[in-house]
């Protein structure tokens, strides 16, 4: 079998091979050995299958022998562009062919639908070994003698959790190197069809199919898959899955990784085990795998800060009946003789303070000690979270060969959009070859089109917010109406107040409204990023997490900001109270403050979007692939091949990584960012997790289309972000702490003003609520009906109505300002020297890990040098003892040279 490299240079793209040194230049077959020759020679040696003897789980060409690496599907097309779709197809499949690639193509009428033509392709292992020298991908070359971590002493503790070693390690672990054609004996090759696992053979696949050129149009060379899938002219490419899910493969098929996957991987009731991670990235690729790595370790870390915040959280609970503002609070005698003023304007009436009640009581569960304890607690936490995840990351790429890893090459391949938009070309000063190229001129109406889109939309999301709050306020103003009558007046204790009825239905319907504009935005910021036209799918990927991120921080976490750092903040006081659009007054936090509105945001916001996640991940790829199965259903009689199994399977796209990583990003968020308020979101976000590994490989098992193999040495753009929201999350819990919690308050009152020596929070309530005289009212703000009492309360800090200064905030006021920006300042620089601190004692990278990637070099390098002097040997044709006095002499040249210079 000849080779003629200057046909590879004629069909393949001209800039991008001509940059490849002869070692990268693929193999070609002469134009002269057709593929129908091949094939008659390969049926002298081989028995031809039939097709009705065929199992519909083979994963073979119908001789049983050469495994498919990939598959295309078209179906007819009865438009006016099928002749020029039929010419594609026919020029791409004539060049795959002359690349080396073998193809068996299935009539339409053998298949179930009875419409669609699949595109068998195989990859010979004259293909597989160039490819694997272009693609720089690794092979073992000698079983490791580093042995693998020691089990720690508490490993029978964990013995329930660990899966069996066979499934944990499939494999053993080898020094690898680069794989070189030319140095085929130096690799541990035992059998040529299994030497390549099956994702590098589709990932090698998928390098060609987007490098295929498929004919010249408008006077440019046009090729690559993704520039077919998107003109219709196929309708789909992928690997195959190696089997079913649900029972083990038969020979001759390879073992069904698949199978194993499901076992020990993708059911529910395996919620306790540990992943089978090496397994996960063998079978879908290092990009697919150091995801649920990620995930996985950071469920694990979460256990933690989940058991700290329970802990916080049962303390609440035990102190519930100690707490004395509640106590006071709910004493007829205390609490029940204090009148509140109106929350509202003439409809809402006076009120007692024991009303309140529950409430109070409710709210020491999350606004006590504890919570000053906690937010220092995770400021910590997830400086030792990000810190403990670099050496993660860093171990893994020891275990994956992802060292020297290079930024893979179809992330930073041009996108056919860009190609098919860009009417200029540039020289590339590196490969001296005319590109596509777009002017920033061409590219400015975009970015502005793409700047006003985010712009408005993120306005949309205020807009909304404050809808919401106006819904809060009317609402508010009609249950008061209704449920503060005269009954308010006397010893009423229930907990659905105004302001929690108000508070709930408020942050349901702004959950409802978050999921509805997330739903159109994700559709929008997909349109408006391909608009901007990016040049590489990594410029696209980038663009389109900083839209998305963006978004959804506003979207999902406005309402918390809103409830944490502005509500209650600028009411102004009873005479002078502000409003919003000068009709509603600013809405009041609760006498014992707006950490459990807050609290109470947060949990239908986290625990819906969670809950409504979890379902549509589930739901939604099932329902899609019944529905397909049903409509396909018309030739039942035909063989149902493996193709066509997974051709009616979801594809799980480009982008279904991405909004992965986006909903872990956000739910970190919520445990990050507010959770001094609510000290059980840690757990909420664990249980979640759980469910979230589980669901995450159930669907990729078994309702998703095998995905093309990817590296990837670490979790991208996605880290950096985590690094800024860590940063973020000390300052908004100090804020919430100082702001929206009551403990500065208290502490202040404990230390400054309390006169009882043996009870120090005796009188706080009646200290925190200041006295304002009913005749001041504005004849506008007053209730309707006139009351035989002359004072109301109202939460401030504020000199009475006999003062000179009355209604001044008094120096109690500035007191409990000055302690609230003192603990803001001291947290914040407690928590970042402690960040830094740790930060600096961590290393980056653990020393095990440093030294195993010294002794893996060394032995590679001595394993190649053996290798090469041994190939000399051989070609110099001398015996042992000439060759090591023919090496000593060079040795002691080298020596010599050295001390001379």
């Amino acid at each position: 079998m000849s080779f003629d490299w200057k046909s590879e240079q004629r069909f393949f793209l001209k800039g991008e091979l001509q940059s490849l040194s002869s070692r990268e230049t693929s193999f070609l077959i002469n134009e002269e050995t057709t593929p129908a020759k091949r094939f008659n020679l390969f049926l002298r040696r081989r028995l031809m299958f039939q097709k009705n003897q065929q199992s519909k789980d083979s994963i073979f060409f119908r001789d049983g022998i050469r495994q498919i690496d990939f598959v295309l599907s078209y179906a007819d097309d009865i438009k006016k562009d099928a002749e020029l779709k039929a010419e594609r197809r026919k020029e791409f499949e004539k060049n795959l062919r002359k690349t080396g690639l073998e193809l068996e193509i299935e009539d339409k009428r053998d298949s179930e639908d009875g419409r669609t033509y699949f595109v068998k392709i195989h990859a010979p292992w004259e293909v597989l070994v160039t490819y694997a020298e272009v693609l720089g991908i690794k092979m073992p070359i000698k079983e490791s003698d580093i042995p693998r971590p020691k089990q720690t002493p508490m490993s029978y503790v964990l013995g329930p959790v660990s899966l069996p070693t066979s499934v944990k390690y499939p494999h053993p672990e080898y020094f690898t190197a680069q794989f070189s054609r030319h140095r085929q004996e130096l690799f541990l090759i035992e059998d040529q069809a299994t030497f390549f696992p099956s994702s590098s053979r589709n990932r090698i696949v998928y390098y060609i199919l987007s490098r295929c050129p498929f004919g010249i149009e408008d006077g440019k060379k046009r090729f690559g898959i993704e520039r077919l899938l998107n003109s219709n002219t196929y309708s789909s490419a992928y690997p195959l899955h190696d089997g079913q899910y649900w029972k083990p493969s038969e020979p001759p098929n390879p073992t069904n990784e698949r199978y194993i996957l499901h076992q020990n991987w993708a059911r529910f009731s395996y919620f306790y085990k540990e992943q089978p991670l090496d397994l996960i990235k063998n079978y879908y690729g290092e990009k697919i795998g150091i995801y649920f790595v990620f995930l996985g370790f950071y469920t694990e870390m979460l256990s933690f800060a989940a058991v700290v915040g329970l802990a916080c959280f049962i303390y609440g609970l035990l102190s519930m009946e100690d707490n004395t503002s509640s106590t006071e609070i709910c004493d007829p005698e205390i609490g029940g003789q204090m009148i509140m003023c109106p929350l509202c304007d003439q409809v809402c009436d006076y009120w007692r303070l024991n009303s309140t009640c529950l409430a109070s009581k409710f709210s020491h569960l999350f606004d006590n000690e504890s919570t000053v304890f906690f937010a220092i607690f995770m400021g910590i936490w997830v400086t030792l979270f990000l810190e403990f995840w670099k050496q993660r990351q860093a171990r893994l790429e020891y275990e994956w060969d992802l060292v020297d890893f290079e930024e893979e090459q179809q992330q930073l391949q041009l996108r056919p959009e860009f190609e098919a938009m860009c009417k200029h070309r540039k020289l590339n000063p590196v490969t001296k070859e005319m590109e596509p190229y777009m002017p920033l001129y061409a590219r400015i109406p975009w970015y502005f089109l793409s700047g006003a889109t985010v712009t408005l939309w993120m306005s949309l999301v205020v807009t909304s917010m404050v809808a919401v709050i106006v819904y809060r306020l009317s609402v508010f103003a009609t249950l008061a109406s209704f449920m503060e009558s005269d009954a308010s007046l006397k010893q009423v204790k229930s907990f659905l107040t105004p302001q929690i009825t108000t508070s709930l239905t408020g942050s349901c319907l702004n959950f409802i409204v978050i999921l509805i504009l997330n739903f159109f935005y994700e559709k929008i910021s997909a349109w408006i990023t391909k608009m901007e036209i990016p040049r590489t799918y990594q410029e696209y990927e980038s663009s389109l997490t900083l839209k998305m991120f963006l978004f959804q921080f506003v979207n999902f976490y406005s309402s918390c900001f809103y409830v944490a750092f502005f509500k209650g903040k600028f009411v102004g006081y009873p005479g002078k109270y502000t409003y919003l659009f000068d009709e509603w007054r600013s809405e009041e936090c609760d006498p014992g403050g707006c950490l459990i509105e807050l609290t109470t945001q947060l949990t239908i916001i986290m625990t819906g979007k969670q809950i409504f996640g979890n379902i549509k991940e589930a739901i939604y790829p099932l329902a899609l692939n019944w529905w397909r199965r049903r409509k396909a259903r018309t030739n039942s009689e035909k063989l149902y091949s493996r193709w066509e199994q997974d051709h009616d399977l979801e594809s799980f796209g480009p982008l279904g990584l991405f909004y992965e990583y986006l909903e872990t990003v956000i739910q970190f968020g919520f445990v990050t960012l507010f959770v001094a308020s609510f000290p059980l979101a840690p757990l909420l976000a664990l249980i979640n997790n759980i469910v979230e590994i589980r669901v995450d490989a159930w669907k990729l098992t078994t309702q998703y289309r095998r995905t093309v193999a990817s590296k990837a040495h670490s979790i991208g753009v996605w880290q950096d972000i985590l690094y800024g929201m860590a940063v973020l999350s000390v300052a908004t819990n100090a804020f919430i702490v100082a702001f929206t919690s009551d403990i500065i308050p208290r502490l202040v009152y404990y230390y400054a003003y309390s006169t009882n020596a043996t009870q120090p929070m005796k009188g706080y309530v009646n200290n925190s609520l200041s006295v304002f005289l009913i005749a001041d009212f504005p004849n506008h703000t007053a209730p309707s009906e006139k009351r035989d009492f002359i004072t109301c309360r109202y939460r401030d800090y504020r000199y009475p109505p006999d003062d000179e200064n009355k209604y001044f905030h008094n120096m109690q006021f500035w007191h409990v300002l000055a302690a609230k920006m003192t603990f803001i300042i001291v947290m914040e620089h407690v928590v970042f020297l402690v960040k830094f601190l740790l930060a600096w004692m961590i290393p980056d990278v653990p020393k095990d890990v440093v030294e195993r990637i010294k002794r893996e070099k060394l032995m590679t390098i001595k394993i190649l040098h053996d290798f090469e002097l041994n190939k000399l040997k051989e070609n110099l044709g001398i015996n042992s003892n000439e060759f090591a006095k023919h090496v000593m002499i060079e040795e002691n040249k080298a020596q010599l040279a050295k001390s001379t210079i």
